[in-house]
């Protein structure tokens, strides 16, 4: 039973250091949430407090036996006895426990002063003598110690005395830290106060010795930047003049404003991996360079806070994570306890009674509701809600000319009240705060907000209920009507409120600058604005939307290159109105970029205004996924689809030890359930996976199209293509700007039989001759075959022909006397096909003779070893990548990229086979590393093994991929290779199977 399992495995943990919930979570197969839940059900400690007891025990023997210890030899003792803590743990509980002695011997003086007898009277008068010294001093002290929390920010945060007392001491041991604090990691879910903490830590800093008071603290959103490391570069560093199109001027970076200062990084986890390679240089030396700069080398005395919503383990680079000491970690609301709760609820009551400028009375049962109920965003959706609950009641307020704002349970967003149901948890609440109101007036003190609190309503919510209501009044609507107008217009825009802090998304217009050239942009704003003057209802997807597109037809026209809309026709007919106003937006257009768009660009704006002024229409599109190694699949997909307001791409992510397999089963699922009937495109990030398009069309019979390259500006392009009416897939797939080598050959269903184009520039007469010669060739096995024949005059007509027959037919290759230059479409010549060698190339394109083994290309006795004296998985790692490069089959950044894979997730296949690899730019050569390991090491948690293969591959090497892990994945493989005695006997196992 997965309880009881989880309670043995926390009975029988190394008690020094204790399992975490993520620990837990892996070793039994479930979710972190799940261990947490499970654990405060039973009232069992986290691992931090579990460690602390015994922990303070091991501490204080040791100092009772030694009170004259140092912190370092401490330190060390605990070590050897297995702890790994940081010495500023050990220093203050250390001076806790000597302070606990200390008292405990002082109790011991009074005592013994107490009962010393009268004629004592000389000895008595010494002893309280020194006590009354100590006291004096303890008092000093305590009044020194009372002026110092004053001031401290961190110690005014509700928490302090409770659930985070360990967390603000850390904080204040980084900060303090000489000579400039210690760069620190906020760990917590979403909405647990992370950007209210680090600003407490600023504040707290200038307070201090070791920060100036005016120094700076700068915020910066990793999420704004998410897969875009030249825009990373020029926010944090700036750039110079003439570093590129566009930089006029000398910028200043966000770490050269956070000089002598704190940065704080939130959301760091979305920093892609170049990104955060780019912060470790200023983290480890303390000097960056502006973009553009190759000589000139700045320095930055800069505190760094990051923070992050994932596990820093999955989310960061190892390099990166060992350039923060400090990691902090802050409770989600549900594990703090019910009078923290109370305290919070009665604060934020105060900020919006002060906001609100009136007394708020909260009925008791409000109080009840909003500190049972599961609150999934911690303390700021408890903050969001209790802000809607205040809104109604002020509208109410209002309708009753009342100077009070009341709070009964049906002013609470409908999902509060269900936490008066939960009774088991009705104990910890105190009858003190079930049976009494609340009463919040505008002179409480009001807690600090934070200067960028995405979960505050603005400021104004209040002053424009009222305006609006009294504007309705004097049009002589009843209360009834007025509240019900009023409530419908405040409910659309808390409801906006609430998504902007569910999705968390921020991609302002003006980032489109580092995508599309801003004369462009500026053209775009006017004439969104005039489209809005003739549709009302138009969407603001229609401004990225059309940005994006006029900036490649601004491109192509200076290249003398012109689309043509096979649609014109068509839009001319059944979208007169958009039509009309399309024309409108083209002369402003032409005449602010001097340019004169085609007549066909008209009918592209046209299908733009109609499909972004009708938001609920039922319309057929070509679906998008997109698939990767390691967490980036979701988020790309997640970024086109809140940019331009749609649902259509969906992200799949693969981790490095899951089988493609599994990847391609759960694709066939997603293909089959986002399917609208017009195919699907897949956008991959490696080319081990473009063959997936003509796996998934044969499995499913569903049109699909595979690009063998991903990033967030093509998801974007294809989703904006694919939200164009009447747009098809082999159109998208054929406009975006990616690797044609990697564009699948499955276009439709209609013939998935595989086909044969015979060409011939003499004449088709030409061309059926060489289709009756392959058919004499390929015999019997020309059943299942299609053979088309074609002649053709030149190249361009043979492309433009065979365009058109790959719509409708599966191509498998192209035989002739003529190469028209297809990349997508593989070419033997006449010539060849009448050799063995062009035969046996043709049949292995059909899948009709078994093809020669694709490993015999990478696999390399010379590169395979059997080795009883490696014990750690770095070193060996190292090793092998070593090997690679002395061999120049991978370049020197090979390595790095081999840990930043490490670092995505694990590389064990099968459970069996250590399989680490990096990234395909950086191999020279494509190769297989072998190691068979006499003594099995630890590879990913509790996992060992005892056959590592590194792949150093190359983006078209799908095929060695897809046979390696086919071999591997015979059970009798593993038990093979374990039994050879040497390089030759692992290669032909491999080679043969």
């Amino acid at each position: 039973m997965l309880e009881n399992r989880i309670l043995e495995l926390i009975e029988n943990e190394d008690k020094r250091n204790p399992l975490t919930d993520s620990d837990i979570a892996r070793l039994v197969n479930t979710t972190r949430e799940y261990i947490t839940q499970f654990r405060t059900e039973k009232n069992i400690n986290n691992s931090r407090q579990r460690k602390e007891s015994i922990l303070y025990s091991d501490i204080k023997k040791i100092v009772i036996e030694d009170k004259d210890i140092s912190d370092r030899q401490l330190c060390k003792k605990l070590s050897l006895l297995g702890y790994d803590i940081s010495r500023y743990s050990v220093t203050q509980i250390k001076k806790n426990i000597i302070a606990e002695i200390f008292q405990q011997n002082l109790d011991g003086v009074e005592r013994v002063a107490e009962n010393l007898p009268e004629s004592s009277t000389e000895v008595k008068y010494l002893v309280n003598e020194n006590i009354q010294e100590i006291s004096d001093q303890a008092i000093v002290d305590t009044i020194n110690q009372e002026n110092k929390e004053k001031n401290n920010c961190l110690r005014k945060i509700i928490g302090y005395h409770g659930s985070l007392k360990n967390a603000i001491s850390q904080a204040e041991a980084a900060v303090l830290y000489p000579p400039h604090g210690l760069h620190t990691l906020l760990l917590g879910p979403s909405g647990v106060g992370k950007s209210f903490f680090a600003e407490a830590m600023f504040n707290f800093a200038i307070n201090s010795s070791n920060f100036e008071k005016n120094a700076p603290f700068i915020l910066f959103n990793c999420a704004d930047y998410v897969d875009n490391p030249q825009l990373l570069l020029s926010q944090l560093f700036g750039y110079s003049k003439g570093s590129f199109t566009g930089a006029n001027t000398d910028k200043v970076g966000l770490v050269e404003k956070a000089n002598n200062g704190i940065l704080f990084l939130d959301e760091v986890h979305r920093l892609p991996s170049e990104g955060q390679e780019i912060l470790f240089y200023l983290l480890d030396k303390g000097k960056y360079r502006r973009l553009g700069e190759t000589e000139n080398s700045r320095t930055a005395n800069v505190m760094i806070i990051a923070a992050t919503t994932e596990d820093p383990k999955s989310s960061l680079l190892l390099t990166f994570r060992r350039r923060i000491p400090m990691i902090i970690e802050l409770p989600s609301i549900n594990n703090r306890p019910i009078n923290e709760k109370y305290v919070l609820v009665k604060s934020f009551f105060s900020q919006e009674s002060a906001r609100v400028g009136k007394e708020i009375t909260v009925r008791y049962e409000v109080i009840r509701s909003l500190l049972l109920y599961n609150c999934p965003g911690n303390i700021g959706q408890l903050r969001s809600d209790i802000q809607v609950a205040c809104a109604r009641g002020f509208c109410n307020s209002l309708s009753n000319n009342s100077n009070e704002v009341v709070i009964n349970i049906k002013n609470l967003p409908k999902h509060v009240p269900l936490g008066i149901l939960s009774v088991e948890d009705r104990e910890l609440v105190s009858e003190e705060i079930f049976n009494e109101d609340l009463v919040a007036s505008p002179n409480d003190v009001v807690t600090q907000k934070s200067k960028d609190d995405r979960y505050m309503l603005p400021d104004g919510i209040y002053s424009n209920i009222e305006e609006k209501y009294y504007k309705l009044e004097k049009q002589g609507l009843s209360k009834d009507e007025i509240n019900k107008i009023l409530w419908s217009k405040v409910e659309s825009n808390l409801s906006k409120f609430a998504k902007n802090i569910e999705a968390n998304i921020f991609f302002p217009k003006e980032e489109l600058k580092n995508i599309i050239d801003e004369k462009i942009l500026n053209v775009v704003e006017k004439v969104t604005n005039i489209a809005k003057q003739y549709i009302e209802n138009i969407q603001e997807n229609f401004y990225y939307c059309v940005a994006m597109h006029l900036n490649s037809t601004f491109d192509r026209l200076k290249q003398g290159r012109i689309i043509k809309n096979p649609e014109s026709d068509y839009i001319k007919k059944e979208y007169y109105n958009e039509y009309r106003i399309a024309k409108i937006l083209t002369k402003e257009i032409n005449k602010s970029l001097d340019i004169e768009l085609p007549e066909d660009e008209i009918g592209f704006i046209a299908m733009y205004l109609k499909t972004f002024s009708e938001v609920d229409k039922n319309v057929r599109r070509v679906a998008v996924i997109v698939l990767s190694h390691g967490h980036v699949a979701c988020g790309m997909a997640d970024v086109a689809n809140k940019l331009l307001g749609t649902n259509l791409a969906i992200g799949i992510e693969m981790s490095l030890d899951e089988s493609p397999q599994i990847l391609l089963e759960r694709t066939i699922e997603a293909v089959k359930k986002v399917h609208e009937g017009k195919g699907c495109l897949l956008l991959v990030d490696m080319g081990s996976l473009v063959t997936f398009g003509e796996i998934i069309t044969k499995e499913t019979g569903i049109p699909t199209m595979v690009i063998g390259r991903v990033d967030t500006v093509m998801v974007l392009e294809a989703v904006r293509r694919s939200l164009i009416e009447n747009s098809n897939l082999y159109e998208i797939s054929k406009a975006l700007d990616g690797d044609k080598a990697y564009v699948g050959k499955v276009q439709g269903v209609k013939n998935y039989i595989k086909t044969i184009i015979t060409v011939c520039i003499t004449g088709e007469g030409t061309a059926l001759k060489i289709k009756k010669y392959l058919e004499d060739v390929l015999g019997s096995l020309n059943k299942n075959l299609n053979i088309i024949p074609i002649g053709i005059m030149n190249r361009k007509n043979a492309q433009d022909e065979i365009i058109k027959i790959t719509r409708e037919n599966n191509i498998a290759a192209i035989v002739g006397t003529i190469d028209p230059e297809l990349d997508n479409i593989p070419f033997i010549s006449f010539q060849d096909i009448l050799k063995e060698s062009g035969k046996s190339r043709l049949k292995d394109l059909l899948g009709i003779e078994k093809s020669i083994n694709p490993l015999i290309n990478v696999i390399d006795e010379e590169f395979i070893q059997i080795r009883d004296n490696v014990s750690v998985k770095s070193d060996l790692i190292d090793e092998m990548c070593n090997m690679l490069i002395t061999k120049e089959r991978v370049k020197e950044n090979f390595t790095i990229s081999v840990y930043k894979r490490e670092m995505m997730g694990g590389t064990l296949f099968e459970g069996t086979f250590g399989i680490p690899h990096g990234f395909s730019e950086f191999v020279e050569k494509s190769s297989l590393v072998i190691f068979k390991l006499n003594n099995p090491i630890l590879w990913d948690y509790n996992c060992k093994v005892d056959v590592v293969i590194m792949l150093a591959l190359k983006e078209s090497d799908g095929k060695i991929v897809k046979q390696l892990f086919d071999t591997l994945s015979r059970s009798e493989v593993a038990d093979r290779i374990r039994h050879a005695n040497s390089a030759k006997e692992i290669s032909d196992i491999l080679l043969k199977m």
